[in-house]
């Protein structure tokens, strides 16, 4: 059976701070990782827009192809169910038919959407051996999914893309940590010291170090299943 690695959860920051005050006042919005920012920011590809648009703006501007590279991005054609595309980042080519990619916002982990999965399976069923349809790792089912998606090709990086890339996840990571750094000093200082659950966000606040390492540690998946 094709094995995935470890899921990255994009919405740490604000998890984790919630998970200090379940009965605060108010409400945080959690936020998640759409694919496209994170696709860009974790290739440096600079094409904006929805992922179905990705193809056409890269032509011209990016080399294109139909064989993966490591740092390429795989561009996925719209469907009925998924009418903006998708956009997922080579992390690793494997054999002529299967690669593990990093991406955001696919599977549901723990019933949730917007989450990052990191150096999962996507092979390619195409009867011509171009990507042009593949099978992408579904957490839910611990495999493959069920369906197949076509796609455009792979965006490769150019130079300046490269660079751009070169911090990847830990850019990413360290949002992440500068979040939660910042979530806690502004609901700390939003609410009375002392008053019960509400108390623990002062600490919180006097205490960003330990929750940045926590996060981080949670990243790298230590500890995890």
């Amino acid at each position: 059976m094709l094995k995935r690695t470890r899921t990255l959860l994009g919405s740490l920051a604000v998890a984790a701070v919630m998970s200090l005050a379940p009965t605060a006042g108010g409400a945080l919005a959690d936020t998640y990782w759409q694919c496209v920012p994170f696709a860009r920011l974790i290739s440096g590809i600079q094409i904006f827009g929805d992922a179905r648009t990705w193809w056409q703006q890269a032509i011209g501007k990016y080399d294109v192809g139909f064989q993966p590279k490591a740092g390429a991005v795989l561009c996925f054609k719209p469907t009925e169910r998924m009418r903006l595309g998708h956009v997922a980042v080579v992390s690793e080519v494997l054999t002529d038919r299967i690669v593990q990619i990093t991406h955001a916002n696919w599977s549901p982990i723990e019933g949730s959407r917007g989450k990052v999965e990191k150096d999962v399976t996507l092979v390619d069923v195409s009867p011509e051996g171009n990507w042009s349809e593949v099978k992408v790792w579904y957490d839910p089912s611990r495999d493959l999914g069920g369906s197949t998606y076509q796609t455009y090709g792979f965006i490769y990086q150019d130079a300046k893309a490269k660079i751009m890339a070169s911090s990847g996840l830990s850019s990413a990571e360290n949002t992440a940590i500068a979040m939660a750094q910042s979530a806690a000093s502004q609901m700390a200082s939003a609410v009375r010291p002392g008053s019960g659950p509400l108390s623990l966000l002062s600490q919180a606040a006097d205490s960003t170090d330990r929750i940045a390492a926590l996060i981080a540690k949670a990243a790298r998946g230590d500890g995890g299943n």
